[in-house]
């Protein structure tokens, strides 16, 4: 098994998380900033980790409304899926629902006792370990 790689993409950065090479444990790794809009940039920096870490399997967190159909966002970041996947067809790229996962994100950091300021800096890595989580909670599930 190798590393799995999951994203929370925004308009501005991309939080990263990964598994460790046995699929097991999960941490945040960062978040990446990028000019609004420069989607490019971010497709680029996650194809460099990919290629870098020989990582062939991606987790983006996609947002939908809460009647399941898709926000507007979540067309940015299937389009964002599909440049990826032209970019390196080799890659496999499963889509979550990440409804609710910066809340998430952000209440696990308010248990750690962090500022505002230093939430604010990590919750959108800690969004990507929230999408990771779920995934691998389905996948355990269809087991």
């Amino acid at each position: 098994m190798s590393k799995i790689l999951a994203l929370d993409l925004g308009t501005t950065t991309v939080g990263i998380a990964s598994t460790d090479a046995l699929g097991i444990a999960i941490h945040g790794r960062e978040t990446f900033c990028f000019e609004p809009g420069n989607f490019k940039k971010a497709r680029e920096h996650i194809l460099e980790i990919c290629a870098s870490e020989d990582i062939k399997e991606i987790v983006l967190g996609v947002p939908y409304y809460e009647s399941g159909d898709l926000s507007p966002h979540a067309k940015s970041c299937l389009r964002f899926k599909e440049d990826l996947l032209k970019a390196n067809n080799e890659l496999i790229i499963h889509e979550i629902d990440e409804s609710y996962s910066t809340l998430d994100a952000d209440e696990k950091l308010k248990e750690m006792n962090l500022s505002y300021e230093k939430r604010k800096s990590l919750v959108d890595e800690y969004a990507a370990v929230v999408i990771l989580e779920r995934y691998l909670r389905k996948m355990e599930e269809k087991k």
